[in-house]
């Protein structure tokens, strides 16, 4: 089995959409039958709690310590093809226990080695800063996918983690790529939207995902429930939109590895085949 592609879900600027991106990318993965596997490196854990509650000894930091493996801390979750390694809360002091460390950057690379056979998919929620966890999830990973809400301080901030993501490059992983951005919060009956959208679309072109995240209320609301948005309601615009994201993503992987695209599997033929999905109705407000 090949290692595990791994992605960093970033923006240093909180409320953009990054936890919501990084829960139900890794649900649709896990939907369309990719072994996924979800880590939580945000001290905020609201990606753990988006999947349920956790009740585990250990957590992320007690693997990056090397107080045990990151093996050992992995969770099953609703979703079969879908693991999770959560935060706890040791987390938050992270930043100061680790700025002496050893390779304090390449705690999670280290980590990693554990279980990236394992899966095909790795996303990492990271923190919402450019401190020394987001630094190591830079470091893991093989690309960075970058949620934008669409505000006007969107593009000023973008900037600032493609900085650092320069740095990474230039010191620790040279194969950094950018995964891609991704719009969220979109409302197109907003001035602001449109615009900050064509900006962000001609400085990037192709780096733009075409998908759109929408302001959804069933997709706010699912984090409540400790359920991705596929489990919450399938139906609703934020579940078809992260689908259509999920499916955008994996063609682009498939091409760029000469697999023919109608190899691939459909997340949402999978997600709505089984049992185990549960939803809220089929409400498609937005908010």
């Amino acid at each position: 089995m090949s290692a595990a592609r791994i992605i960093a879900v970033a923006n240093q600027k909180g409320g953009v959409g990054k936890t919501t991106t990084a829960v139900n990318v890794a649900a649709c993965l896990a939907a369309s039958e990719r072994r996924t596997l979800l880590i939580d490196l945000d001290p905020q854990g609201n990606a753990s709690s988006a999947l349920g509650e956790v009740k585990t000894p250990h957590h992320v930091y007690s693997a990056l310590l090397g107080e045990c493996t990151l093996a050992e801390v992995v969770l099953g979750t609703d979703l079969e093809y879908l693991s999770l390694v959560p935060a706890g809360p040791d987390l938050v002091g992270a930043e100061i226990e680790l700025v002496n460390s050893e390779e304090r950057e390449r705690k999670l690379e280290l980590a990693l080695a554990s279980v990236v056979d394992r899966y095909e998919y790795i996303l990492i929620d990271c923190a919402p800063s450019l401190g020394i966890l987001t630094i190591n999830a830079l470091t893991a990973a093989d690309s960075i996918l970058v949620p934008l809400q669409c505000e006007y301080y969107a593009l000023e901030g973008l900037a600032r983690l493609l900085e650092t993501t320069e740095l990474v490059r230039g010191s620790l992983n040279p194969e950094l790529a950018l995964e891609g951005i991704v719009l969220t919060m979109v409302d197109l009956r907003n001035n602001l939207s449109r615009q900050v959208e064509a900006e962000v679309r001609e400085h990037f072109g192709e780096r733009v995902f075409q998908t759109r995240i929408p302001r959804n209320v069933r997709l706010s609301e699912a984090p409540s429930h400790g359920l991705p948005i596929l489990l919450y309601d399938i139906h609703s615009r934020g579940a078809v939109a992260y689908l259509q994201l999920t499916e955008e993503l994996l063609t682009a992987h498939a091409e760029s590895q000469g697999v023919s695209t109608s190899s691939q599997t459909a997340p949402a033929a999978s997600a709505t085949s089984g049992e185990s999905l549960r939803s809220g109705g089929n409400d498609e407000r937005t908010a």
